[in-house]
């Protein structure tokens, strides 16, 4: 229906093209700006944290966005359509997603140097192919009533025996974890991460399972003592008035920032990313919202309501964010974790976290 209405439009286009005289580069130009009012997107972000940004690009641009939420399959649908997918940009989580797409040549390389001024070089690819959005940590969160925040300074302290019996994760091979654990590796060494990867799995009060709202919650019933989280879940919980049980999991807890010590290598982050798709015919105007969404505004919005921390250094934190306390980001390049990735999840594997 759409491409009959947009035949349409051009026909009537082109008749007052003839009518006023104009040339043919002029009607051209016309007609693609025409097509360029919609943007379609594939997510793997769940709608209600991208609904701000996106309502508030719309509402600024007229550029209406319409959005296929992906959380499982996104590569594969990619794959299948090939190059009549009907997606110009991607909207995903975690740096191995965004190299695994980019290991597909899903990715068009942008050249914007709006992009390059408002993200460091460290959130995004050096082809240009791919660009970090906002980061958020990988903390550790500890028991309000049972932990005393000194007793845990760094990821590598969770091997220790005196945390056996304490320790809920998800699943180690959940990307977020595996990017951890690449960061391990990256830092440590191989053999340095498997020990400590089999010495947390040791340590662990149960089998690996569910997601970081409910290590959380574990922790809020008292069956472990310390967990890993994104921190941007404790905010979503702390002001969750759907779910307000969330409440009182976040009210239970206590974050902790990792490895800030001197000579420390510093807290693990990850990031949230996006890519233009290499077979779009709308190139300009995606490059717009990707451009848009590295500005202050839309870094803004990533801060106040999805509490993620801004990739643009321009940009303060939300004061709620501002209130768990600074710290200093590991500065290994993003795109270390998806190198060290397969052998992360060897490493899962072999000792069953």
């Amino acid at each position: 229906m759409f491409s009959v209405l947009l035949r349409q439009l051009s026909y009537l286009v082109m008749v007052t093209v003839t009518v006023l005289g104009l040339g043919m580069s002029e009607f051209s130009l016309i007609a693609k700006a025409a097509q360029a009012e919609v943007l379609n997107i594939y997510s793997a972000r769940t709608a209600q944290l991208i609904e701000p940004l996106l309502d508030a690009y719309t509402q600024e641009t007229g550029v209406e966005l319409k959005v296929l939420h992906l959380s499982k399959g996104m590569a594969q649908r990619l794959a299948a359509e090939g190059d009549d997918t009907p997606a110009d940009i991607v909207l995903t989580v975690d740096i191995s997603r965004l190299a695994e797409l980019d290991e597909m040549d899903i990715f068009a390389a942008v050249d914007s140097p709006v992009l390059t001024k408002n993200i460091p070089a460290k959130w995004r690819d050096p082809d240009a192919h791919w660009f970090g959005l906002s980061t958020r940590a990988r903390v550790a969160v500890i028991s309000a009533e049972r932990v005393h925040p000194d007793e845990l300074k760094r990821i590598e302290d969770l091997a220790d025996e005196r945390w056996k019996g304490r320790v809920c994760t998800r699943k180690g091979s959940h990307p977020y974890n595996r990017a951890l654990l690449a960061s391990l590796i990256a830092h440590n060494g191989e053999a340095a991460a498997q020990d400590w990867a089999a010495a947390l799995v040791a340590n662990m009060a149960r089998k690996p399972q569910g997601n970081d709202r409910a290590q959380a919650s574990a922790i809020h019933a008292g069956l472990c003592d310390v967990a890993l989280m994104n921190t941007y879940y404790y905010g979503l919980m702390k002001y969750n008035l759907k779910k307000t049980e969330q409440q009182e999991w976040a009210k239970s807890l206590r974050i902790v920032f990792l490895n800030q010590g001197d000579g420390d290598h510093g807290q693990h982050v990850n990031i949230t990313g996006a890519g233009i798709v290499a077979s779009t015919d709308k190139y300009d105007t995606a490059v717009a919202f990707l451009e848009w969404l590295s500005e202050p505004t839309a870094q803004q919005i990533y801060s106040s309501t999805n509490y993620e921390y801004p990739v643009n250094p321009t940009v303060a934190h939300d004061a709620e964010m501002t209130s768990w306390g600074a710290f200093r980001a590991d500065e290994l390049p993003v795109q270390s974790l998806s190198e060290h990735a397969p052998t992360a999840q060897r490493i899962i594997n072999i000792t069953g976290w």
